[in-house]
Formats: structure tokens, C-alpha cells, sequence
């Protein structure tokens, strides 16, 4: 049900996982329980229901407890938590990514919607499809499959496990493209035990096609939000790359050198030995990292917008800071547009986010990617620029493991200063910062406190959105046409 306001009333009963013809995995069971594209759809579902993140818990690998431990106690349970939740290499051969699209888009309230946004997992971008009111999809999906001999500082030998895994995977889905990510930086210890794959589209999934051709309204754009950031990459084999190391890690390509001391750092905290890290192979030029979207999807999305009259609207980000920057400022601009002071800002962090939350407080949100120190760095620049809030409130989350990359807390504190009368930063999530994790839900807890400031603002119509992403690239860089 949905009010005057095109707001969603009465929650909606969200179907469970979809197998492929009965015999592939389900799509919750497949797709990562810690990738960010998978808590966006539940974040953004659950906004578009009139519903809170309540009840959004850890994700496996940064377990809250075991703060005061040694490394190698901590390092075995994280492992072993992401263990509980990872397939095994027999079950690569069920996955069945029509399936896993089909599951994303069942989670979505079944009406019509005057919109879509698509593309590469970014806070903001979900943000921004909650203010339209429509319904945010990843052009990828990643999954993490058990390593029983992995280790953290052998590159070479996940290439080698990951090879066999994307064979099974590829025969039975054909149509994506397997980028493997090898980086102990950001997923620390579980680089060792796990593999992690990205699998991307090559074209629009059937499931997408069906769903927005079910549920847009007449001539309803839709946009396509792409990440730009390269990275060095290896062509292993016909629709498998591989890249050692991650722009999410926060660090540079030359950090994943053998000689780097700050390689050294990381792979000493994940539980490795710098002295036996191999170089990484490239297969030439930088390529586009894991968050690209294939030219393939965006060139079919392209000629189904085309055929069914939907103006599509493509956004290249060269830095996810940049978007978080400007759908910032949209969101200022679109609560003063509905009689509300857009003078209170939340800085969020990774996953500890609540679209919902958001808009029923007036906040404006800023999505931080993770806790690197230039993801930190960006946001007080923003700030400085910027008309200055009255309030700011930080959700620093903890990235469960010590790197020379991570911002600290004073760094967070900084940020927090920028408020006029209130500065806030989460005691909860600072308490056991980088090591010790919080919930998802603990973002809710603490928006849950903020004054209300109702009635939500009216759904942001996406020619002001695309008008604000325009007005906002020139400054932050990104390519809107």
C-alpha cells in the first residue's frame, strides 16, 4: 500500500530464495552475507517498505566479540565465521546467477515505481533511489568460496584455486564475467580462506528485463551508475580476471609491490609473511576494478531503454567519494525543497547505514566506502566546503583488522567537529575500533534516536536528480550524459 505521498504504508511479505529450475543454489545462499551490493537491496527494499534496518546483523568475518585477544585467536574465529557461510567448490557448479537476479528483484515491493537506479554497489546511489522512491539494483553479485590450503600472501595460489572454481562457475553461467579479488588489505585473514569472486553481467538478466518492464511506469528513466576506478589486472582465461590487491582497500597499486613495507604491514596483521607474497602478473594497461559494470549490460540495459521509451541516464564516478558528495548535496537541496532545514548530516560508513532512518529524521547522508584514511580525508574536505550542518553524526565502522590505510579515531573525531551545536561519534562502534565489529542494525539504533521530521519529503522526481548530478560533476569529476 502506498500513501498520498508515493510513500510505502504496511510492509510488504518479501519471498524467499529462488532456485534455478529447482536445482541451484538459493540467491541468499549464493551471494556473499558480506558484499556490499547485497546489504544495499536489503537497505533499499526495506526504505521502500517503510521499514528500518532493525534487524540487520554482523557480517561473517569480523566477529564483535574477542576484541582483547591475540591476532591469532582473533584472525582463526573470523575465519572460521566467514567459513559457516562460504560454498564449497562443489557447490560452484549450482550456482545460478538468473536465479540470484531473480532473487534480488523479488525483494522488492510489487508495484509500480516511476524509476530505477542500477549499477555498482555504492552507498549513495542506494541513497538516492530511496529519495526517488524506486528501486536500486547491482549490475554484480559476489560470492566467496572455501580455501582449505589458502593463504593470505600467496596471490599465485588463489589465482590457481580460483581458476578451477570460475571453470565450474562459467558452465553453467555463461553469461557473466568472473573477476577474482585477492586482497588481504581489506578482507584481512579471510583472503586465506575464502576466495572471492565478483561475478558481473555481461547483459541485462532476464529477471531485471522482466521486472522493469512489470513494474516502471510509462517513459520512467533509468539510471546506470558506473565505478571507474582501474586497477593492474590479470586475464587468467576467457571470461576470468584476476587483481591482487583493491582500490576498497584504501591503498595503491604500488603497495602490492613485494618490496612496499606497507605490504609488508598487512599481510603481518592478516596473519602472512611478506617474504613470500608474489609479484602480481597484469595483463597489460589498468583495467577497470572489480565494481565496474560490463560494457555488455550497459550496452543491452541501453537497448531495452531504447525499445520500451525509457530515458537512460549514465553516471561515471571516478572515485566513490565524488558521488557521495554530490548526492549529499542533492539530498540538502531536496529537504529544503520540502520545507525542512537539511541542516543535520549522518557520515556513514561501509555498512553501517539506514536509508529509512534517514529520511524519516531529515537527515543528509554522506556514505563514506570504508574507514580508509582518503575516505575519511574526503569527507572533511566536502565539509569544509560546505555550508556548515548543525549537527553531525559519525557511524565509523570497524573494518576488523589493523592497516596502515585506516583513518583514526581522531581522524573520525575531526570530522564529528564539523557540527555547530551537536558533534557525535558512535562510542558504540569507536569502542573496539578497527578491530571489534558492530551489527548493521546499530546504524538504526543510532538514527533511531534522532527527532523525527515528519511527513517525509515527497519522492524526489528523477529529472531533479539527474539535474543535481549534472550540476554536481563538474566539481566532483563525474561524467553524467
Amino acid at each position: 500500500m502506498v500513501n498520498e505521498r508515493g510513500w510505502p504504508g504496511p510492509a510488504h511479505t518479501v519471498r524467499g530464495g529462488h532456485t534455478a529450475d529447482g536445482l541451484g543454489l538459493a540467491g541468499d545462499r549464493v551471494v556473499a552475507a558480506g558484499s556490499t551490493g547485497r546489504l544495499l537491496v536489503a537497505a533499499a527494499a526495506r526504505a521502500l517498505r517503510g521499514e528500518d534496518c532493525a534487524d540487520l546483523g554482523h557480517h561473517p568475518g569480523t566477529p564483535a566479540r574477542f576484541t582483547g585477544a591475540p591476532e591469532p585467536v582473533r584472525r582463526a574465529v573470523a575465519a572460521r565465521a566467514a567459513g559457516r557461510t562460504a560454498l564449497t567448490p562443489d557447490q560452484a557448479t549450482e550456482v545460478d546467477a538468473a536465479g540470484v537476479a531473480r532473487w534480488l528483484v523479488d525483494q522488492y515491493p510489487r508495484r509500480s515505481y516511476p524509476g530505477a537506479v542500477l549499477g555498482s554497489p555504492h552507498g549513495a546511489a542506494m541513497h538516492l533511489a530511496v529519495a526517488m522512491g524506486v528501486p536500486w539494483l547491482p549490475a554484480a553479485f559476489e560470492t566467496a568460496v572455501h580455501w582449505t590450503r589458502g593463504a593470505v600472501d600467496r596471490p599465485g595460489s588463489a589465482l590457481e584455486h580460483g581458476a578451477a572454481l570460475t571453470t565450474r562457475l562459467l558452465a553453467g553461467n555463461p553469461d557473466v564475467h568472473v573477476r577474482q579479488v585477492h586482497c588481504p588489505a581489506s578482507r584481512g585473514p579471510l583472503a586465506g580462506a575464502t576466495v572471492w569472486l565478483a561475478l558481473r553481467w555481461r547483459s541485462l538478466p532476464a529477471a531485471y528485463a522482466r521486472f522493469l518492464a512489470d513494474r516502471l511506469d510509462p517513459g520512467a528513466p533509468v539510471l546506470l551508475l558506473r565505478d571507474a576506478r582501474t586497477w593492474p589486472v590479470y586475464d587468467a582465461a576467457p571470461g576470468h580476471s584476476f587483481q591482487a590487491g583493491s582500490p576498497v582497500s584504501g591503498l595503491d597499486p604500488a603497495d602490492f609491490h613485494p618490496d612496499s613495507h606497507v605490504l609488508r604491514q598487512v599481510l603481518r596483521s592478516a596473519g602472512g609473511d611478506g617474504a613470500r607474497w608474489e609479484s602480481p602478473r597484469v595483463s597489460g594497461p589498468q583495467d577497470h576494478a572489480e565494481h565496474a559494470v560490463e560494457p555488455g549490460f550497459e550496452l543491452s540495459l541501453r537497448d531495452w531503454a531504447a525499445r520500451r521509451g525509457h530515458p537512460l541516464h549514465r553516471v561515471l564516478s571516478p572515485r566513490p567519494e565524488a558521488l557521495s558528495a554530490v548526492i549529499a548535496d542533492l539530498y540538502r537541496t531536496w529537504l529544503r525543497r520540502a520545507g525542512k532545514t537539511g541542516d543535520r548530516l549522518v557520515v556513514e560508513c561501509g555498512r553501517l547505514l539506514d536509508p529509512w532512518q534517514v529520511v524519516r529524521a531529515g537527515l543528509v547522508p554522506y556514505w563514506c566506502e570504508n574507514a580508509a584514511r582518503r575516505s575519511v580525508e574526503a569527507v572533511e574536505w566536502w565539509l569544509a566546503g560546505s555550508e556548515p550542518f548543525s549537527s553531525v553524526d559519525v557511524l565509523p565502522e570497524s573494518p576488523g583488522l589493523r592497516s596502515p590505510a585506516l583513518a583514526g579515531l581522531p581522524q573520525w573525531l575531526a570530522v564529528a567537529a564539523f557540527g555547530r551545536r551537536r558533534r557525535a561519534l558512535d562510542r558504540t562502534a569507536a569502542r573496539g575500533y578497527p578491530v571489534a565489529s558492530v551489527p548493521t542494525r546499530r546504524a538504526t539504533e543510532v538514527l533511531r534516536a534522532q527527532p523525527y521530521d515528519l511527513p517525509v519529503p515527497p519522492p524526489l522526481p528523477a529529472a531533479a536528480a539527474v539535474a543535481a548530478l549534472r550540476a554536481g560533476a563538474a566539481h566532483q569529476g563525474l561524467v553524467v550524459c
